[in-house]
């Protein structure tokens, strides 16, 4: 047999022999981890969040309603852990991290006496069998887009690894079960027909009239006005789906109205970046200055079109590694339509070379301004100091992830907020008063 074809079957023969082991030995890690904390799961509420799009602010507005009712809560999202009140950052670079966290974060909140458990779960995390072993409540469906696909194979395979929380929500022992779903989403109907007794849909058909502007948004709940801090359609989704596990739950409107309206945002998550009131320098910001998460095409268009009415400098990147790669030139062609001043920056490029990625970006921009800076600090300076009176500035991609990914596994401590508010600082200060 010649060389080529041997090494040729020996490569397959191993990746075959990976693939049929790999999902057995993340099962028998659920399961030890599940044994090792003594299924914690059984003595707490848990509700599963899930989607594209929204997982985190979601996670975070049920946990201000339940809190506003007095209850115990325990909060594990992309932003950070929370247990009876104590936070730590999530610092793991991925939402759902592995080796018996899940489990142990369930047990600390059982421990501490939490009376609910709302934890953000992904596609991928589901795919490894994270999931296993926690008896579900209640499960949160908030929207599907193309996203991992890669890892995925496809989005039909993306699909099916979501809704491996709805089996899960069908097979857990509780008595107390429920299922609240975006029926807006083509997909929202298909996590309904999970055979759990509490079904609670939601749409925006349900807050009509509602209205969205930059500075936050108002609509009707049971002909009640609500005003929330919070901008854009889609935290007006965000904010009906944890409306609705609310209402599973019994809380009041009331209730639930008076924990929206004082819910004013996370960070990473269209935050507004500004000096401190009490800096001298404060009163020269006479534009604004937003960090956002937005990695999807769908998530970067809905950001840049809660700023359209003012001139926009958009600072943004793409994910490196072979990461979604089919997103970089519609990502380009978004900024390109609504976008006055492009700068393409780094933003996790692990072994991938940089340069490529901003390319695959900039070619799909025909019609705006762009220029491209590899290193991220230099970019968002560059665009504060293009900005005017009423312009806008829009840093997207990282949201807080607390690294820039470099290659053989480089991590650059970062946090795109507070490097924003530096170099704000210090164009500010440059600038007469």
């Amino acid at each position: 047999m010649p060389m080529a074809l041997k090494n040729y079957f020996q490569k397959g023969f191993w990746k075959k022999l990976a693939d049929l082991f790999r999902p057995i030995y993340h099962y028998l890690l659920a399961l030890a981890g599940a044994l090792w904390y003594r299924f914690p799961a059984k003595n707490i509420f848990v509700v599963a969040v899930t989607g594209t799009k929204g997982k985190t602010t979601t996670v975070e507005i049920i946990g201000a309603i339940l809190k506003e009712d007095g209850y115990k809560v325990a909060l594990s999202s992309t932003l950070h852990f929370e247990i009876a009140g104590a936070e730590e950052r999530n610092l793991f670079k991925m939402t759902m991290p592995g080796r018996f966290f899940i489990q142990k974060f369930l047990r600390r909140a059982v421990n501490a006496k939490c009376d609910y458990a709302v934890i953000e779960m992904t596609s991928e995390g589901a795919q490894q069998f994270r999931h296993k072993f926690t008896a579900l409540n209640a499960l949160v469906f908030t929207n599907l887009a193309p996203e991992h696909i890669e890892s995925h194979g496809s989005f039909e395979n993306y699909l099916a690894a979501k809704l491996k929380l709805a089996r899960a929500l069908e097979k857990s022992h509780k008595d107390r079960k429920f299922i609240i779903a975006n029926v807006d989403d083509p997909q929202g109907n298909t996590f309904l027909n999970a055979n759990v007794p509490g079904k609670f849909p939601f749409s925006l058909k349900n807050t009509s009239p509602y209205l969205i502007k930059k500075e936050g948004l108002e609509f009707a709940l049971e002909n009640r006005k609500v005003i929330s801090p919070l901008s854009g359609e889609f935290n007006l989704y965000n904010i009906l789906a944890s409306i609705m596990f609310a209402r599973s739950q019994n809380i009041t409107d009331e209730i639930i109205i008076k924990a929206v309206e004082k819910f004013s945002g996370l960070r990473g998550r269209v935050e507004k970046v500004t000096l401190s009131s009490n800096d001298p320098d404060s009163i020269k910001q006479n534009f604004s200055v937003i960090v956002d998460y937005a990695h999807t095409p769908d998530s970067l268009e809905k950001v840049y079109q809660v700023f359209q009415n003012t001139r926009l400098i958009c600072v943004l990147g793409n994910t490196g590694g072979g990461r979604d790669t089919w997103k970089r030139p519609i990502m380009g062609q978004i900024a390109d339509r609504y976008c006055d001043h492009i700068i393409l920056t780094n933003e996790d490029p692990y072994d991938e070379d940089p340069r490529k990625i901003l390319q695959e970006i900039h070619t799909a921009i025909k019609e705006t301004a762009c220029e491209e800076i590899l290193d991220r600090r230099s970019a968002i300076r560059r665009a504060l100091g293009l900005a005017k009176t009423g312009d806008t500035v829009i840093i997207t991609g990282k949201g807080t992830d607390p690294y820039i990914m470099g290659p053989h596994g480089q991590k650059t401590p970062w946090d795109d907020a507070t490097v924003a508010r530096e170099e704000l600082k210090n164009t500010l200060n440059a600038r007469t008063a």
